[in-house]
């Protein structure tokens, strides 16, 4: 069985955007959908955040992606999802549509970027400790692990000043390898409470056919239904990504072949660090 894999945003832009008719039409769907060029790093009007772009960059290389490898005869028969790559995987599954995924991306990140105004948010990447230590610095410091993506890579999320006290934390716990990102919002905490009634009106504007391929969503690794979806995309933000645990599901109902569709290879490196974990 193949999976195809659906990244969250990338960290940067360094990845070309595919120079390819499927490219050119993304790019071409991208600007009339948000007013932004994922290839020119361009938009009109207002200008977003570098964080949206970002989002915005991602979910069009991921839909671009996934055009090319249809067209080069491969069709997944299970999607997997990490964070804000749920918007391309819908699109994907054909609940939504590419202009919608495009669209609702922007729209996110702009009320996600909303909660930068009153407050200095990042991201902490810790590698080498086990989940208890992080989970004791994340508390003791009044942030939040976002995303558990092996049984030794974690990210922390929450304001700047406390995710870099929590860092120090893991440091002296014996992580080796400890890394800070700026961000618009602690994304996959309940802090973005202060959004979720903005967030809960985007999800709303919008209408959800049934996925025709199983998307597992990554909170309790079932396959959603049209009706739970816009619930889904609110809480899913609210809520921890469990990588592992996704990986682990899709493996348990028979994927055997795992494509990432997107800019990057970060879900590739996650699994391979979890397959020999398993091998020992």
């Amino acid at each position: 069985m193949i999976c195809w894999m659906f990244p969250g945003q990338p960290l940067r832009h360094d990845q070309p955007f595919p120079a390819s008719q499927e490219g050119e039409e993304l790019v071409a769907l991208c600007r009339t959908a948000t007013g932004f060029d994922p290839s020119a790093w361009q938009e009109a009007g207002a200008a977003n955040s570098e964080h949206v772009r970002l989002q915005l960059y991602g979910t069009a290389y991921s839909l671009c992606r996934a055009r090319q490898l249809r067209l080069d005869g491969q069709k997944p028969e299970m999607i997997l999802e990490h964070s804000l790559g749920i918007y391309a995987a819908l699109a994907a599954c054909g609940s939504i549509s590419e202009r919608d995924a495009l669209e609702m991306t922007g729209r996110v990140g702009a009320t996600l970027a909303r909660m930068a105004h009153s407050n200095r948010y990042a991201l902490g990447c810790v590698i080498g400790l086990g989940s208890a230590p992080v989970e004791a610095a994340a508390a003791n410091h009044r942030v939040h692990v976002a995303n558990y993506n092996t049984s030794r890579h974690f990210l922390l999320a929450g304001k700047r000043s406390r995710i870099m006290a929590a860092m120090e934390e893991c440091a002296a716990a014996g992580a080796f390898s400890l890394s800070v990102f700026d961000c618009d919002a602690p994304l996959h905490t309940p802090l973005l409470a202060e959004v979720s009634g903005a967030l809960e009106e985007v999800f709303g504007d919008y209408r959800y056919a049934e996925p025709a391929i199983p998307l597992l969503n990554h909170i309790d690794q079932q396959p959603l239904t049209a009706g739970r979806i816009a619930a889904f995309l609110l809480e899913e933000l609210l809520k921890p990504v469990w990588w592992q645990r996704s990986y682990a599901a899709a493996r348990g109902w028979g994927a055997a072949t795992f494509l990432e569709v997107g800019a990057g290879d970060a879900l590739k490196k996650f699994n391979r660090w979890i397959d020999s974990e398993s091998r020992t």
